[in-house]
């Protein structure tokens, strides 16, 4: 008898059933970092080593003291900002996975702007920022114009351009802007160009207030906003935003480089709070973090600050990690391909759930 009531039951009426959405992302975020935890102590056993042992070490090269909680807050400063551009793209119907190379360019401008020109304190700062944000946007002006104009897909452009953007810093640094007698990086930037420094005992800078300040005003811009929410509903329903009026192709436009700028921005703190120049390979591997702590927030600017705090604290312990243990630090890696599995899996579950009750929503 129960089961008949239940079939009856409309779709409308078993989706209210379900728990609370927020409820069930954040389910799906814990047991996605249980996953990835379990599977990234199994490699560990595999390797003959201690999981015990090699996650209570991770835990105190992380969080041990307060130079290195400080150098968690350090690693997890560029993802936070990298992690606040692909939400941008993200809660757009976009897929920006070109922030790496947004950010070498970023990084790269700062730098020029740093080194070629005297300006006075606070002023050079801000115009190499600005430079940074404006390289990011720069570089994703083309999958940009496609993407909004033809259709093309955002995310094998701008995966594409990233190779190009790293390929051709590398270059520039090398064989144009190499400092006489040094490694492959360019000259020291002025002081007056560098970011404040929080403390005498750690490289943590004022990008760390930029992130988090970047990530409550999209928060703020997505909640409070009428743009904000023609954005939301784009990205929830692309035809449906259409229809109500929202400029679609302005806005895939507008917010490609949005995301971008932001990725660019990224590499510009990195280049003046903590390297003072630009070196070859100078942020491996932060762009995409930012998007696996973007995709772990389901898209949250706010739960980006945690997600990244958590990615930030894995790079920070794994340093230690790998000195007193015999794994490895590619360990982290191991718990980011579990995590990216584990989400990838749950966007695909609530795409095929909704796409059966009428909806077609990436629920971002």
């Amino acid at each position: 008898m129960s089961a008949d009531v239940g079939e009856s039951r409309s779709p409308a009426e078993r989706k209210t059933a379900r728990m609370p959405e927020w409820l069930e992302s954040l389910f799906g975020q814990l047991l996605a970092v249980a996953i990835s935890i379990v599977g990234g102590g199994i490699i560990i056993m595999l390797v003959g080593e201690d999981p015990i042992l090699v996650f209570t070490t991770l835990l105190r090269g992380a969080f041990g003291s307060s130079e290195r909680i400080a150098g968690s807050l350090l690693q997890a400063t560029p993802i936070i900002i990298s992690g606040v551009a692909a939400c941008i793209a993200f809660r757009g119907g976009l897929f920006n996975i070109g922030i790496e190379g947004q950010l070498y360019m970023g990084g790269f401008a700062a730098a020029w702007v740093g080194f070629q020109f005297a300006m006075p304190v606070g002023i050079h700062m801000l115009v190499a920022l600005a430079a940074a944000f404006a390289a990011g946007g720069l570089w994703i002006l083309l999958p940009a114009i496609f993407r909004a104009r033809f259709g093309t897909n955002e995310v094998v452009s701008t995966i594409l351009s990233n190779y190009v953007a790293i390929l051709l810093t590398s270059y520039l640094t090398i064989d144009v802007f190499k400092r006489p007698g040094g490694w492959s990086e360019t000259e020291p930037i002025a002081e007056t160009a560098h970011l404040p420094q929080l403390f005498e005992f750690s490289r943590l800078n004022a990008g760390l207030f930029i992130g988090v300040m970047l990530a409550v005003g999209l928060h703020l811009f997505l909640s409070r906003t009428a743009a904000g929410y023609g954005m939301n509903s784009m990205g929830s329903n692309i035809k449906f935003a259409e229809y109500g009026g929202v400029p679609v192709r302005r806005n895939i436009l507008l917010i490609l480089l949005c995301s971008g700028a932001i990725g660019g921005l990224a590499g510009g703190v990195e280049t003046l709070g903590v390297h003072h120049r630009f070196m070859e390979g100078f942020a491996p591997g932060f762009g995409f973090d930012g998007v696996i702590a973007a995709l772990l927030a389901n898209g949250s600017p706010i739960g980006v600050i945690a997600t990244a705090l958590f990615f930030g604290s894995l790079r920070a312990g794994s340093l230690l990690m790998e000195v007193e243990t015999n794994a490895s630090r590619e360990v982290i890696t191991v718990f980011q391909a579990f995590i990216i599995l584990c989400v990838s899996a749950q966007i695909l579950i609530r795409r095929r759930r909704d796409s059966s009750q009428g909806e077609r929503r990436w629920k971002f």
